[in-house]
């Protein structure tokens, strides 16, 4: 009898554990977003507080240095979900460029949500107005472990140039318009959406100017990386006087593959189904339609469920 009671109560013991680690796991989520003056942290703020109210779990936006960290810390079980760039998501499930002989195979897409324009920013005065003039240069390329260091590298490979042919320098967005601003570099990558917070107060203060990537260039970058697409930063935007031609990836939403396929369809409704009520500017672009648009790695069966009620094929 004794030996019964300590197998039932080693049952209940066990049993009490599952359903605390279910709950715990559905009951709270973390967010990897990027920057606090980037795109990423405020838009994702606004999508944590829908995906709480929508599903009762409590979802928390946490700053990061962005999407090839992001992806890192998603692996390692830091976070369970994060905004990361489509082309760094593929080359981290290739296991290519930052994750070279590391890929990684626990994380699975959600959906697109807004192209990333890849802004080369510099001043109105810097002398600098092809991607070509950037040589000799010193120029932010990204904090590390970003996507925007990898845009960077690419960019400059069209051109016929590497990194050893500026001066690099490993800043994040507020470094980077701070750097500008006070001399210290000539020129930054920022990869985000347009308009981007840390560009904006730099316009303010001085005359921002946007270096366009030639036409040829850009459909060089789209043969050679799918992912890419053409964009047009639009006059106005900073107080520029003409449009301005350049590159962009999507952003899209990544999760870990162990995250229950119930909770990560209750997500993806949320976020397609209430981006009507968020006021930043990029969340106008989140749509059904497109949510898979770039996605190059497999999709949670949790988001592929809702897809596939709403119509939309996941192949």
């Amino acid at each position: 009898m004794r030996k019964i009671k300590l197998f039932l109560s080693a049952v209940l013991v066990m049993g009490m554990a599952l359903f605390l680690s279910a709950c715990s796991e559905e009951e709270f989520l973390q967010m990897l977003t990027g920057g606090t003056s980037g795109t990423y942290y405020p838009l994702g703020g606004e999508m944590a507080t829908n995906i709480t109210e929508a599903t009762g779990i409590q979802t928390d936006a946490v700053s990061s240095n962005a999407s090839a960290d992001n992806v890192i810390a998603l692996n390692e079980g830091d976070a369970e979900l994060a905004f990361v760039q489509t082309d760094v998501m593929s080359n981290a499930v290739e296991g290519i460029n930052s994750f070279e002989g590391n890929p990684i195979d626990n994380v699975l897409a959600i959906g697109a949500l807004y192209p990333e324009t890849i802004q080369i920013v510099t001043t109105g005065d810097s002398g600098i107005t092809s991607v070509e003039d950037l040589a000799g240069k010193s120029v932010s390329v990204g904090a590390p472990g970003s996507g925007t260091y990898v845009n960077a590298e690419q960019i400059l490979e069209v051109h016929g140039m590497t990194m050893d042919d500026i001066n690099p320098q490993n800043l994040d967005f507020s470094e980077s318009t701070g750097g500008i601003q006070d001399g210290n570099i000539d020129a930054a990558f920022i990869t985000a959406g347009t308009p981007t917070g840390a560009v904006e107060g730099l316009s303010a203060t001085v005359d921002v100017s946007i270096v366009p990537i030639a036409q040829d260039k850009i459909d060089e970058m789209i043969e050679q990386y799918p992912y890419y697409a053409a964009d047009t930063i639009p006059a106005g935007t900073y107080g520029l006087d003409e449009e301005v031609n350049t590159v962009a990836v999507l952003a899209m939403l990544a999760v870990v593959d162990s995250v229950p396929e119930d909770t990560v369809y209750e997500i993806t409704k949320a976020i397609y189904e209430n981006a009507d009520s968020m006021a930043h500017d990029k969340a106008q672009f989140i749509k059904l339609e497109t949510a898979l648009d770039g996605i190059g790695i497999d999709v949670h069966p949790g988001a592929q469920k809702y897809y596939e009620e709403k119509g939309i094929s996941v192949e």
